[in-house]
């Protein structure tokens, strides 16, 4: 075979010029110190704040990420197990952030704050990755809330109404009730195309298994991802539970799609932080905490966004929830959360013993997005509602002190006590939108106020099974021009005209 010398040469040339030494250059540093989940290395000079570490140890690699930067070394904190972690160790810096795995894969999954399963199923087979911590979407790529996110909780969605892109606090004292509005607002977005991302941090293992099975009864595990730092876990794996769970929700946030984050709770992060800042020797504030508390919460809760229409018009709305000891909202970290929120929903013990669930109290809870984020038939009952119990709470006080009441005062005190009595609700068991509407405007409009006080919630489910059977065309009406207006106003009063003149009432 004969041999094509300038055949040979042009492929040579080509190889030299195409030929690039690639250097894998890689800082090493030592192991001086370790414990407690935190390690401080000697000889990584070069590292930077937020860079993830590669331990090497005899039980095979473990990942830990820089905390602080000091003069001769640096002080880490360490993901996973820190046992087979020892002093000599050698230590890799990686010139990489923390990052963790997203796409469709992890709905329906339970996973770990590093996005590695730990429901017993299959590894997840990702490719994409997002980096835990990233900047908050700036003014320019956001537009301002205007979709109502349906709780499917006739109390929030009529006077604390929650939209698409908002931040609202669900806070309260232990026992009152707050995972429950958490689980309830999940469950409600079943067909509604919203993802939603449950992260459990510091809870007991038994709780989360209770959350998952109720979830998946329910049907709302399809498209909802639990992100577990159990109370068992260590601090490090605590702090960057929340910031995983927003990773994940971020990248359908991204594509267009509407997403709920639930963290639960936000206290308990704070703890892990303030730990994990003492054992590292930062100077200690308030309740000592660490100065950088606020910016903890702040760098976590200004990623929930309602992106503009550039940029795909995707959400996400964030449920901070944050336990106080014995009400006290004024102290540190339910302060700080109520600052960076856009209002909150306060349940109180007492309503939550007396009966009334969910316990909240609608005269402390707000909604700063208000009107915004409901429907314009919602807005319309709601504003009555609203004056209704207003002016029940006031009376209710002073009816307290025995004295004769006139007729207009005991009749506004019977109608504010079946309205407290129509916004409770079992758990687990969302209202549709239209049937609240439904519902509310046949109260304020008169139509319950001769019904005995424990009946009310009977009353209720019989008219609207009445309206589905008799008038099930208004159903569909308000449900899809989701308008209150005169013809749907006077075919809602026929049906409640014609309901109260059944057998039921009699």
């Amino acid at each position: 075979m004969a041999i094509n010398v300038s055949e040979i040469t042009s492929v040579l040339k080509r190889e030299i010029q195409s030929f690039e030494q690639k250097l894998q250059v890689s800082e090493v540093g030592t192991v001086i110190e370790v414990g407690d989940g935190i390690a401080r290395i000697y000889g990584l000079k070069n590292a930077m704040a937020g860079e993830l570490l590669e331990f090497q140890t005899s039980a095979g690699p473990s990942m830990g990420q820089v905390f602080n930067l000091e003069e001769d070394t640096i002080g880490a904190v360490i993901y996973g197990n820190a046992q087979g972690i020892k002093e000599g160790d050698q230590v890799k810096s990686t010139g990489r952030l923390l990052e963790v795995p997203v796409g469709e894969a992890v709905l329906g999954r339970v996973v770990n704050p590093l996005g590695q399963p730990i429901d017993g199923g299959p590894a997840l087979s990702l490719t994409e990755t997002r980096k835990l911590d990233t900047i908050a979407p700036g003014i320019a790529e956001r537009q301002p809330v205007h979709e109502p996110l349906q709780t499917g909780i006739k109390a929030i969605d009529s006077m604390i109404p929650i939209g698409r892109g908002q931040r609202e606090l669900i806070i309260g004292d232990r026992k009152t009730g707050k995972t429950a509005i958490a689980l309830d607002t999940i469950i409600a977005q079943k067909g509604t195309g919203v993802k939603c991302f449950y992260v459990a941090v510091g809870q007991k293992e038994s709780s989360v298994a209770a959350v998952v099975e109720t979830l998946k009864k329910y049907g709302a595990m399809d498209y909802t991802t639990v992100i577990v730092a159990a109370a068992s876990d260590p601090a490090p794996l605590q702090y960057i539970a929340p910031y995983a769970g927003t990773a994940m929700a971020e990248y359908f946030m991204w594509k267009g799609q509407h997403t709920l984050c639930v963290y639960d709770d936000l206290t308990k992060q704070a703890a892990a932080y303030r730990q994990l800042s003492l054992l590292l020797r930062r100077p200690p504030g308030r309740e000592a905490y660490p100065g950088d508390v606020f910016y903890l919460h702040s760098r976590l809760l200004e990623r929930a966004v309602k992106l503009s229409k550039d940029n795909g018009a995707g959400s996400l709305t964030a449920l901070p929830v944050i336990e106080t000891q014995e009400g006290e909202v004024s102290a540190y970290i339910p302060t700080n959360v109520i600052s960076i929120t856009d209002g909150q929903i306060y349940l109180e013990p007492d309503l939550f013993f007396a009966g009334v669930r969910p316990a909240i109290n609608v005269g402390i809870s707000v909604s700063r997005v208000g009107g915004n984020a409901q429907t314009k038939a919602m807005k319309s009952v709601a504003g009555t509602l609203k004056l209704d119990l207003a002016a029940y709470r006031e009376l209710e006080a002073f009816a307290q002190l025995g004295t004769d009441l006139d007729t207009a005062t005991q009749k506004q005190l019977d109608r504010g006590a079946r309205l407290v009595e129509l916004l409770k609700q079992p758990q687990f068991q969302p209202v549709p939108f239209e049937q609240q509407v439904m519902s509310i405007w046949a109260a304020t409009n008169g139509f319950a106020d001769d019904v005995p006080l424990a009946r009310i919630r009977e009353w209720e489910l019989s008219l609207l099974t009445f309206i589905d059977q008799r008038y099930a065309d208004l159903r569909t009406k308000l449900r899809d021009g989701k308008v209150l207006n005169d013809e749907v106003k006077s075919a809602l009063k026929a049906a409640c005209e014609a309901f109260k003149s059944t057998a039921w009432t009699k």
